[in-house]
């Protein structure tokens, strides 16, 4: 049982989950549960008090599990800033002028694969808030374009056109077609992943979800010959995915860049030499 107390005075009782609320009612007789507007009792005097009682006891157990969950959730969040503003990523990020430690994951591969050059075009997928997209700019010196999609919002980058949207609706989907114009892109990349809920399994296929999408995307728009990199989740459809993109790639290479957190799930598949 929980209890509020004012003034050494208990207003009001919850029951555990686990009681009857009946039973409960009965063995709390002498208690005010809660008062109305008109500070009158409702209490558990009276047989027809009960039903009363036993719904401001459930409606109250409820709001504090979800306030439980709300604490849990805070301190969650506490822990994830303390680690974010003492994680070297982001000072580093902050220190070069890139608007996400993510850049560096990007940095690594282009670093060891080369997937950026002058005057290729870039599809950008999942691009907010840039770190990407301003890498890709600063790698390209003025010669290409970049085209960035997300749904948030993404302040402006000098050499990228940006659509904000959701990529899993079809009206965007046709908005990036048309930005996209007659251009085939030389690389498709992807940093996009599902808002997290911490169920593996649940995180895994709405992680591999979006990955197809962006799939089907770059099988419709890369040129003969590009490259495809797409964040993916481990799992279960990890296996049948790198078999997929063996049927359109002529290699497929798995990278964990450094900047990546050990604790995370998310690895990096680069795809290349797309089979038109």
């Amino acid at each position: 049982m929980r209890q509020f107390v004012q003034d050494g005075v208990a207003l009001l009782a919850i029951a555990d989950a686990r009681f009857h609320f009946h039973q409960f009612v009965r063995a709390e007789r002498g208690v005010e549960f809660l008062r109305d507007r008109r500070r009158q009792a409702r209490g558990a005097d009276h047989d027809d008090g009960v039903p009363a009682v036993r719904e401001t006891a459930q409606v109250l157990f409820l709001f504090f599990a979800e306030f439980e969950h709300l604490t849990k959730r805070t301190k969650s969040s506490r822990r994830w800033l303390d680690e974010h503003e003492s994680d070297p990523y982001v000072k580093q990020a902050r220190q070069a002028g890139f608007r996400s430690r993510a850049v560096f994951k990007l940095e690594e591969i282009q670093r060891t694969d080369r997937i950026i050059r002058p005057g290729m075009t870039i599809v950008d997928l999942g691009a907010a808030p840039g770190g990407w997209s301003q890498l890709a700019a600063r790698l390209l010196h003025g010669k290409g374009r970049i085209v960035a999609l997300d749904i948030l919002p993404m302040d402006a980058i000098v050499g990228v056109d940006f659509l904000q949207g959701d990529f899993c609706d079809d009206v965007v989907l046709e908005q990036l077609e048309r930005l996209m114009g007659e251009d085939r892109p030389q690389l498709v990349m992807s940093d996009m992943a599902p808002n997290t809920t911490g169920i593996a399994d649940v995180d895994h296929d709405r992680c591999m979800h979006l990955v197809e999408l962006t799939l089907d995307f770059a099988r419709r728009r890369l040129a003969p010959g590009g490259d495809y990199l797409a964040k993916v989740f481990q799992g279960r459809a990890f296996q049948p995915f790198v078999k997929e993109l063996r049927g359109s790639f002529a290699t497929v290479k798995v990278r964990k860049p450094a900047a990546s957190r050990q604790r995370s799930p998310e690895l990096y598949l680069l795809a290349r030499q797309f089979k038109a």
